[in-house]
């Protein structure tokens, strides 16, 4: 049976192997016979440009790459952490860069797909953030920045991060339904699938009349979180660690 798979919020970084190798066995295996796979963002835990080789970058793009080549498709929607990531990093890990909001059909059902930050409108703080850093010449600006610089922007970057939402409500980081109803809407879908909240959930409501869903990819800090859709539905599953 042709299957289709979305995962997001790997988070990958040297600090945890365990998390990278889960990837590569989940690349070898399920992805392997899969028909696509989209990543939906927050694949590593940084990322300051495609300049920035490491070993682990290295390898994620070889086993992307090999992926590819068998002849799975693979695409990538950014994330609030890798939305730097840029087509010189694409091209080498065979990967194809969609936008921040995308609507594709799965087995006759047309499917909003996104990485799912825009959605939390509450926070504001970000929000602000958000507009300003996918703007391209703020990018181009970081870009320019020796390597050093924006490795050391990035570590600051990350512990106030950190510091930040350890004081916001539960709420203000969820999504917000409003939002969620109007992206669904201009869409003109009734399936929203999306990551970042760290949530991992089926939620079903009403537009107007219309039965609607949203699916929550999990992180993978823990387990794996897979969702795999076929011509028979929408499973999200959880994958522990080897």
């Amino acid at each position: 049976m042709t299957k289709t798979l979305f995962i997001a919020d790997l988070h990958l970084s040297e600090e945890r192997a365990d998390i990278s190798e889960l990837f590569f066995h989940f690349l070898r295996t399920d992805a392997v016979q899969s028909h696509a796979l989209y990543i939906l963002g927050d694949l590593f835990e940084v990322w300051i440009g495609d300049d920035n080789i490491t070993p682990l970058t290295t390898q994620v793009a070889a086993e992307l790459k090999r992926l590819r080549d068998s002849g799975v498709e693979v695409f990538f929607i950014h994330g609030n952490r890798d939305f730097l990531l840029g087509p010189k990093y694409a091209k080498k890990a065979g990967i194809t860069l969609l936008p921040q909001l995308q609507t594709i059909n799965l087995y006759g059902t047309n499917v909003l797909i996104m990485h799912g930050d825009s959605l939390c409108t509450l926070d504001i703080e970000y929000q602000k953030f958000r507009t300003k850093s996918r703007r391209r010449w703020w990018q181009l600006m970081i870009l320019s920045l020796p390597l050093a610089v924006r490795r050391a922007i990035a570590r600051r970057a990350r512990n106030r991060s950190a510091q930040v939402n350890s004081t916001k409500s539960m709420t203000i980081m969820d999504v917000t339904q409003s939002e969620v109803v109007n992206q669904m809407k201009r869409a003109e879908v009734d399936v929203l699938i999306h990551g970042h909240t760290h949530r991992p959930d089926t939620h079903t409501f009403n537009i107007g009349a219309q039965a609607a869903t949203r699916i929550v990819l999990g992180d993978w800090y823990t387990q794996g979180s897979v969702l795999t859709v076929t011509s028979t539905g929408f499973t999200l599953t959880n994958q522990p660690f080897i």
